[in-house]
């Protein structure tokens, strides 16, 4: 499965350089850091939430999981949960697992970054594929996909 045209063309579009990264199937943010053999810190993961009644995209690092207690200070909601699998393929028609944050945007839905993703210089994104990932700056990332920069995470111990 490659990265899908939509989402290519995207990236041309607003003229964000990139790297393609193929490699072998990985269903998960720490997979891919293994197989590429990067830093968990360095692997960007995405996560569709219900922020009270709507969709969301969160981005942080993979060596990070999300603070619920966090994310609903900071947008404000009274309920904040992880979506179902089955509104991620309804929604965005991908597969569970290959979501990207470039999803969002495409999708006209707002995307919070937490402010770790930005330790890194240059991340590696999932991309909606199982096979191929993108390499690129995390400051091109936060600007492309509109990402609002916020607090949410912490380091996983």
């Amino acid at each position: 499965m490659k990265i899908p045209a939509k989402v290519l063309n995207f990236l041309k579009k607003n003229k964000i350089k990139h790297e393609m990264l193929e490699h072998r199937t990985v269903f998960t943010a720490y997979d891919l850091a293994q197989t590429l053999k990067r830093k968990l810190n360095e692997v960007v993961k995405t996560l569709v939430v219900k922020i009270d009644k709507d969709h969301a995209l969160v981005v942080l690092p993979a060596s990070h999981q999300v603070d619920f207690k966090a994310l609903k200070k900071v947008t404000g909601a009274k309920k904040v949960d992880i979506d179902r699998e089955n509104v991620m393929i309804k929604l965005f028609k991908v597969k569970p697992g290959a979501i990207s944050p470039f999803h969002g945007p495409l999708h006209k839905l707002p995307v919070y970054v937490d402010k770790a993703v930005m330790k890194a210089q240059k991340a590696v994104v999932q991309a909606g594929s199982f096979e191929s990932s993108l390499h690129m700056k995390t400051k091109d990332l936060l600007k492309v996909v509109e990402g609002k920069l916020v607090n949410f995470a912490k380091k996983r111990k």
